[in-house]
């Protein structure tokens, strides 16, 4: 089961407005069908993380407002038809990013323009009673570009990248670190 919870935004949790199931047997072999297809070129409607879209548009449609809404995803859910819709829908989004895309005109991808942006904030974490971490935040609105294959479906789109790095990591941890796209 795929779910989508409300909560309000001191923490309250208001009840599930979507929930997709679905069976892994429909999609298998799709592992192997990667290594013969683009997973690009196939119709996103005919893959398993379509789910994020239907459940986004459900959760829309229920609660109203959508521009109050904030649908927030792993990095499962770093599908540019996401971003697409939620903008077509005129709602928000917080989603993990798995790809470093295309940005600007093309000849260089979100990294690259993150890591000229400059300290904009910091903030500690507590891990637990003994542990904390203390993050450089950056931020910047970005024009993103849709994958190759899907540039003459999709338009670019305008996203505020968030960037949080963890400044100073204890000896053998690796840096706490999240990039999303607002």
């Amino acid at each position: 089961m795929h779910s989508s919870l409300a909560i309000t935004t001191e923490g309250l949790p208001l009840g599930l407005t979507a929930a997709k199931f679905w069976t892994r047997t429909k999609f298998k072999g799709t592992n192997a069908l990667k290594r013969r297809i683009n997973p690009t070129r196939v119709p996103n409607e005919e893959k398993e993380s379509y789910r994020w879209l239907e459940n986004m548009r459900q959760s829309t449609a229920m609660l109203g407002e959508s521009e109050r809404l904030v649908h927030i995803g792993d990095r499962e859910n770093d599908i540019y038809e996401f971003f697409c819709e939620a903008q077509a829908l005129g709602t928000h989004f917080l989603v993990r990013t798995c790809v470093d895309r295309l940005a600007g005109d093309g000849d260089h991808t979100i990294a690259d323009e993150m890591s000229e942006v400059s300290v904009q904030g910091m903030q500690r974490v507590v891990i637990d009673k003994d542990d904390h971490a203390d993050i450089e935040l950056r931020y910047r609105r970005i024009q993103v570009l849709p994958p190759i294959g899907k540039q003459k479906r999709y338009p670019s789109l305008n996203l505020t990248i968030l960037h949080a790095r963890e400044c100073r990591a204890p000896e053998g941890r690796a840096p706490y670190r999240l990039e999303a796209y607002h």
